[in-house]
């Protein structure tokens, strides 16, 4: 089974009239489920470096009618990447994202730059690859080096959520 975001999402713990930012976003999968979680009163912020995906979401966005989805294009692997104010959001979500960068400190560093004082920040990645679906098991960011780079950081690991059969999810706060 792949990861779901509605289930993640609803592990993780967000509510009406938080801030959150979905760094990596893609398509936006998470920042769709979101922006739902965080109703009209809430803001979700899509962070990606692939201008052809966030075109997508936009789109998606006006169909759906959602407007509390604001789109950034941004580079998370940079010091300030993300283009958001420091210390102003609740939540950041970095879902099937880690794998896939090459300076993974900057990210978390850009994560922790953004969320407010003891925020929160959800890490959803692949624990394996299967039947040629997900990465290259080269590619994989286990766990175990998850784990490392959350208390190298600024992080504290809360707890772990149960992200799928083929993906680890987990929650920390910033400290």
């Amino acid at each position: 089974m792949f990861s779901k975001p509605e289930k993640n999402i609803e592990q993780f713990g967000i509510d009406p009239g938080m801030k959150v930012a979905d760094l990596g976003s893609g398509a936006g999968f998470y920042s769709i489920v979101l922006s739902k979680a965080v109703g009209e009163s809430g803001k979700v912020f899509a962070v990606d470096v692939q201008q052809s995906l966030l075109v997508k979401l936009k789109n998606q966005a006006v169909q759906e009618n959602i407007t509390n989805l604001d789109i950034v294009w941004g580079d998370i692997e940079e010091k300030n990447g993300s283009t958001l104010r420091e210390e102003s959001l609740d939540r950041v979500i970095i879902a099937n994202t880690l794998f896939q960068t090459n300076h993974k400190d900057v990210v978390l560093n850009e994560a922790k730059r953004i969320l407010k004082p003891k925020g929160m920040l959800l890490i959803v990645d692949w624990e394996d690859s299967f039947g040629g679906l997900g990465p290259q098991p080269h590619y994989l960011f286990k766990k175990d080096q998850a784990l490392a780079l959350i208390n190298s950081s600024g992080f504290e690991l809360l707890r772990e959520i149960e992200a799928g059969d083929h993906h680890y999810g987990l929650v920390c706060k910033k400290i």
